[in-house]
């Protein structure tokens, strides 16, 4: 979703956008990993002229994107549909199915995530009801980057969102089987089209390769929608671009030629080597200097994520 927090320059090949809107219980993802849920808002509107994309099986690398940093639990605008990750784009229970903690649900009225169960916190937590709040906190190689002061999740700590939500923006899901570089040969793979099914995303779950500042190489997992300035979350051009586009969001950012590309997790934070926890930075942090997405679940281009990165024992 949406968000501002920590800002570092940085490289990435895939985003994923989601505006506010309603859920439901049963979204399927390409990566056979997810338990979420998704509903399709109609859409009237034009359509875009689609983007110069690569060919099917192509995955450029982008270079020098800004990045921010989001997290499970975080509220960071109470009064936005898209203003909190209690819940995501493709998963109504995120804080809850990212970590089992059970506070109760955010009351009905709420602008974002209404339903949702609270609690979960990626971070540092305190509070119950309208007190409670989940913070951010350095990571360390020493422990795999994971929870300074949670239990260990339970689902991987290594996500990030792209500017492309496939199943809530109404033109992202018209255009994702003519964008999206590997839909048709997911479909090969599972012997269904589901290219109009509001019910499957071919972007939950998909993993990027991304290099940090120090040439540091991470892998994290799409597991969101954004960041955007507005509503529109179908930024085909930028995410599947075979000429290295800017994102179309102008915002959370300290580079004045260019907006946020995408939000990383507190985990890929710490091993990107970011220099900035929450908060903008300068352009001395330094660029992400690559970012692409995998060809396939642990395939070519990216291979198998190291345990140190992505611990294999708990996220197979």
């Amino acid at each position: 979703m949406n968000k501002f927090s920590s800002v570092a320059l940085a490289v990435l090949v895939l985003l994923l956008g989601a505006p506010g809107g309603g859920y439901a219980a049963g979204l399927r993802a390409s990566p056979a990993l997810a338990h979420t849920a998704a509903v399709v808002e109609s859409a009237s509107t034009r359509l875009p002229a689609l983007a110069a994309v690569p060919a099917a099986g192509v995955y450029p690398v982008h270079t020098n994107i800004v990045s921010t940093t989001f997290w499970v639990g975080e509220v960071f605008n109470a009064s936005a549909a898209d203003g909190s990750q209690v819940c995501s784009t493709y998963n109504r229970q995120w804080a809850f199915r990212h970590t089992g903690v059970n506070l109760g649900a955010v009351p009905p009225s709420a602008s974002a995530c209404a339903g949702s169960i609270y609690g979960g916190c990626d971070g540092v937590s305190s509070g119950t009801a309208g007190s409670f709040t989940c913070s951010t906190e350095a990571r360390t190689a020493a422990d795999g980057y994971f929870p300074q002061h949670q239990p260990p999740p339970k689902e991987n700590p290594f996500y990030l969102d792209l500017p492309f939500d496939d199943v809530h923006d109404p033109i992202a899901f018209q255009q994702r089987c003519q964008v999206i570089p590997w839909a048709a040969a997911d479909n090969a793979a599972t012997g269904i089209n589901h290219c109009a099914d509001p019910g499957y995303s071919y972007m939950k779950n998909r993993w990027v390769k991304l290099t940090g500042p120090g040439g540091r190489v991470c892998y994290g997992q799409n597991e969101d929608a954004g960041p955007s300035s507005g509503t529109a979350y179908h930024d085909a051009a930028y995410v599947f671009g075979a000429n290295d586009a800017r994102p179309a969001n102008p915002n959370y950012s300290a580079d004045v030629g260019q907006g946020a590309g995408l939000d990383v997790s507190p985990a890929l934070n710490g091993c990107l080597g970011f220099a900035e926890l929450n908060g903008p930075t300068t352009a001395s942090a330094g660029p992400l200097r690559t970012a692409q997405v995998c060809r396939r679940d642990r395939g070519s281009p990216c291979r198998r994520p190291p345990a140190s990165v992505r611990p294999a024992s708990r996220y197979p």
